[in-house]
């Protein structure tokens, strides 16, 4: 059952962003989610300043990255936010209502990274990416003038949807890579996470038609952004060959999502390798809910389940990590 709150979240995201938008042509697909992010973003919260910056790929192209920082507290630590759009949508814009509240409500560093977009950009562009500038983060190669290349320490990561995946992509690969392993990731925050090539059951089936996101919509992003030739196996986290050596996670769930189980067994086999997980199910939640922090009582435990995460893990408190009841 939906939370009441949510029901009437969807309505007005419905009024704005119709249902089988993931079918349009690309171009309009990402003008109504840029009109509907604008419409439900809220000015900065007070005592939270942004710095924009350009980050040079090895490639040749530019990376856009954007900076939150208290201006009431010195940061302790960096969070390295990828955000969700199914590899096709978003930008730095459109998840300012997370990440400038992220960085408000934890004291965090945050910064938004705004990873090259399929299909423009096939997979593994925006993995590449996030690779990348996680690598950068962790050398202190970041160019953001207010900190004169001195990274508040320690860096996690989170994203949300896509950008779930990316975190624990990025994670994977530093693990297996040799030459810069993960050891400088002290956490990973993954809400509502794609982490499969395809998603888990039972959710893939009982959520398939949930309010907005359709397992046909999850297929649809799907090809756009992989095609129709298997993935690089780094970027299906469900897929590794190992689920031991990753930083500490908590993997979010909502109830009303086909991807709601992806969440739920990325933790199950982390802590059957012997890692530290946690999984969270939002009851009365639906995908994207974090855009109605605001409104809804159940995203708003959602997003205080994420940054007592982030600030314990930063803090050096998250082992021994449990589930706690959903609610």
């Amino acid at each position: 059952m939906l939370e009441p709150e949510i029901a009437a979240f969807i309505a007005r995201t419905v009024a704005i962003y119709p249902a089988h938008t993931a079918q349009r042509p690309v171009a309009e697909q990402r003008a109504i989610y840029d009109r509907y992010a604008a419409a439900l973003t809220p000015p900065l919260p007070p005592g939270v300043s942004v710095e924009d910056a350009q980050f040079e790929s090895a490639a040749g192209h530019s990376i856009r990255l954007r900076l939150y920082q208290s201006t009431q507290h010195p940061a302790h630590g960096t969070v390295l936010y990828f955000h969700g759009g199914g590899f096709v949508l978003g930008s730095l814009d459109s998840h300012q209502i997370v990440t400038a509240r992220i960085a408000a409500d934890t004291g965090l560093s945050v910064i938004a990274v705004d990873y090259r977009l399929a299909p423009d950009h096939p997979a593994p562009a925006a993995h590449d990416d996030c690779v990348e500038i996680t690598r950068a983060a962790l050398q202190g190669r970041l160019p953001f003038d207010s900190w004169q290349r001195t990274l508040p320490v320690p860096l996690q990561l989170a994203g949300d949807s896509a950008g779930g995946n990316l975190a624990a992509s990025v994670a994977v690969y530093l693990r297996d890579s040799g030459a810069d392993g993960v050891e400088g990731i002290a956490g990973m925050a993954l809400v509502y996470p794609m982490l499969g090539f395809e998603p888990q059951l039972p959710a893939r089936d009982t959520e398939a038609r949930a309010p907005m996101l359709t397992l046909a919509d999850v297929h649809a992003f799907r090809r756009l952004y992989w095609g129709d030739v298997p993935p690089p196996g780094w970027t299906v986290p469900l897929d590794a060959g190992r689920f031991d050596g990753l930083p500490p996670v908590l993997a979010i769930g909502v109830e009303h999502d086909p991807l709601r189980d992806d969440a739920s067994v990325f933790v199950e086999r982390i802590r059957a390798a012997g890692g530290d997980a946690r999984f969270w199910l939002g009851k009365g939640l639906v995908h994207g809910c974090w855009r109605a922090l605001d409104a809804s009582p159940g995203a708003q435990r959602m997003h205080d389940e994420v940054c007592r995460f982030l600030r314990d893990t930063a803090a050096g408190n998250s082992h021994g990590i449990h589930d706690v009841p959903a609610v």
